[in-house]
């Protein structure tokens, strides 16, 4: 299983299930990263902590944490 957190810099890819439970779930689908959206990995923090993506033409960052919730497909 790859996930958001193994992408590496510069990769685009696909979001293809999201795991965990309750109010993480619910607030990783409501920065609008659903089933099927494309991201792009622009920067990660020298301790990979946070991840900042482009996803839906916006820049997020992430927690370590959340990104190895969201797990990946190459585009």
């Amino acid at each position: 299983m790859n996930t958001l957190r193994q992408a590496n810099i510069g990769d685009t890819v696909r979001i293809k299930k999201l795991h965990g439970e309750g109010a993480v779930k619910l607030r990783i689908r409501d920065m609008g990263l659903t089933r099927g959206t494309e991201v792009y990995i622009r920067k990660v923090a020298p301790l990979g902590d946070p991840v900042e993506i482009t996803v839906r033409g916006y820049e997020l960052s992430l927690r370590k944490a959340d990104a190895e919730m969201i797990e990946t497909e190459e585009v």
